[in-house]
This record gives C-alpha cells, sequence and structure tokens, in this order.
C-alpha cells in the first residue's frame, strides 16, 4: 500500500475542524481537492473514515482509530524529510494566536525568526477572546489563564504578576483606598470578554481562594488596551498583569493601591494539539516564543 500523504493531512484537517470547507481554506487547496482525496483514502483503505451528512462532518469508529496514527505517520514523516537538511531549513505556515500585549512585543522579533528561517510564513492572530484552537485550525496558541481542555497539550512557561492600580487625576478626585472597605467609594474599569457576561467585582486571593467585592463600573470594555486608556482617563480602578502597565506604575500616572490585595498570579502557557506529533516548524516556532516569554515571566 502506498499512501498519500497529502491526503491523509486534508483527512486529518478535515477531523480536526469537522469541516471541508474548513480544511480547504487552511491548507489552501479547493474544497473539491480535499474531498476527492479523503474519498481515494477511505477506497484505500477499504473503511469509511469520515460520517458526512449536509451540516455535520463526524469521524466514524475506524476514523477515530485511524487519526492517532495517521498524525504520527505525518510527524515521522516530517522528521524523516528534515534528516538531511540543515537546522535553518524550516519552511511551511504556522498559525500562532497571542493575546494583544503579547502580540505588541512579540511582533517587533519577528524579524530575528525570519532571518534564522527565511522559508517560514507565520498567520497571527491577536485577540483577548478564547479561540478554540482545533476547530479554528491553529497549530499553537499563547494563553494567558487557567487551561480547561484537556484535550491539548501545554507547555507553561511562568506565570504573570498581577497589580491594582488607577490613575493619579481619579485618585486625587476619589482618594486612595487604604482598606477593602475603602472600595465602597470608588468604582472600577470593569473587563468583561462578553459584555454584560458578568457583573463587576473586585477580585483579591486571600485564605487560599479566590474572592470577590462587588463594585460599581461606570465603563465596561472587552479589549486590554481599552482597559488600560480607561483607566488612564481616570475612569476607575483596574486590575492587571504588572508587565503591561510598568512603564506607566515608574512614570506615575498610573499608581499602585491595595497591594494587599491582588489577584492570583495568572499562568500562561503555549499550547497545541498533537503531543510529540507537531510538525518541526511548530516546535521551532514554539521554542523561540518561549525563549522571548520566559524571561519576563515570574
Amino acid at each position: 500500500m502506498t499512501m498519500d500523504l497529502d491526503a491523509v493531512r486534508s483527512f486529518i484537517k478535515v477531523a480536526e475542524l469537522a469541516s471541508f470547507t474548513g480544511a480547504s481554506e487552511h491548507l489552501s487547496i479547493p474544497k473539491a481537492r480535499v474531498s476527492l482525496q479523503v474519498k481515494a483514502l477511505e477506497a484505500e483503505l477499504g473503511v469509511r473514515l469520515l460520517q458526512r451528512t449536509t451540516r455535520t462532518v463526524q469521524l466514524t469508529r475506524d476514523g477515530e482509530q485511524f487519526l492517532g496514527r495517521a498524525v504520527r505517520l505525518l510527524a515521522e514523516a516530517d522528521e524523516l524529510g528534515a534528516m538531511f537538511q540543515s537546522p535553518r531549513a524550516l519552511r511551511g505556515l504556522v498559525r500562532l494566536d497571542m493575546p494583544v500585549g503579547f502580540a505588541r512585543d512579540i511582533l517587533p522579533r519577528l524579524p530575528e525568526l525570519f532571518a534564522l528561517h527565511p522559508q517560514l510564513e507565520l498567520q497571527l492572530s491577536s485577540t483577548d477572546r478564547f479561540v478554540e484552537l482545533v476547530r479554528e485550525g491553529f497549530d499553537c496558541v499563547l494563553r494567558v489563564g487557567a487551561l480547561a481542555d484537556s484535550r491539548l497539550v501545554a507547555r507553561r512557561l511562568g506565570v504573570l504578576a498581577m497589580t491594582n492600580c488607577a490613575s493619579a487625576g481619579y485618585l486625587h478626585t476619589y482618594g486612595t483606598p487604604r482598606e477593602l472597605a475603602d472600595l465602597d467609594r470608588h468604582v472600577l474599569v470593569h473587563y468583561a470578554a462578553t459584555l454584560g457576561a458578568e457583573p463587576p467585582a473586585f477580585e483579591y486571593h486571600a485564605d487560599g481562594r479566590t474572592q470577590t467585592r462587588a463594585m460599581r463600573a461606570l465603563v465596561t470594555v472587552n479589549n486590554v488596551d481599552a482597559y488600560r486608556v480607561a483607566c488612564l482617563a481616570g475612569l476607575g480602578i483596574i486590575q492587571c498583569p504588572r508587565r503591561g502597565v510598568v512603564e506607566h506604575l515608574a512614570a506615575g500616572t498610573l499608581v499602585e493601591v491595595l497591594p494587599a490585595y491582588v489577584c492570583e498570579p495568572m499562568p500562561v502557557s503555549l499550547v497545541h494539539g498533537h503531543g510529540r506529533a507537531v510538525p518541526r516548524r511548530v516546535r521551532a516556532v514554539m521554542a523561540w516564543l518561549a525563549q522571548l516569554i520566559e524571561p519576563g515571566l515570574a
């Protein structure tokens, strides 16, 4: 049996995204070609790998068994093809997602990566929403916060120390809170990934757990840049990673408040979906990112 690796690659992507359309877009080939490749692979194996309906694409039992081996097969093929190449000879597309604040730091350093690997291509998504790594076709994601999806493989890079701060102008108007009870006379800038999903509250870590104190917010935002700008404009107290406001704290435009009542540090992880069967180009990009990010974390 001579297996078409391009067909195997198309099958894996259809299975990951549960979509022939999504697979064709990710692989940059026509949808009809993806369909023909998968049908040819099924014919060669003599089994049905995917159950197709007008609305859904699902793995059959045979497809589930084949998927894991197919992923390993491609990874081993990539390694074999690279065995006699220069370590610099990485090529192909890597799709990443990371928070806006990290992207702002990483983008100016990308020329260094491309100098090492000039045939590499990146698609970089930078949003503050929670992306679905597999469904949306990302190779790896830089994720801040707790990880819930056990299907993913994570490399923890460290944690982000948190701080509470407000603008000097805000504190001149409202006074500086010294105790939690003082927050009754203050307002927050409320950050919510989904507007209206949760009420504003001041969070802090005490007695081994996260605790909250309800507060009023004049404005709610869903973007870290807007969050920081609203604080600088005197619209309330914010709770955020220290690395994102360290320059403003040093300049005195923002002032730390209630340092004894901060949120628990936020873990930072690089996440991917296939364990050891990760393409060499993806592993190289993840290693490069880790080298840049880890020194700035606790």
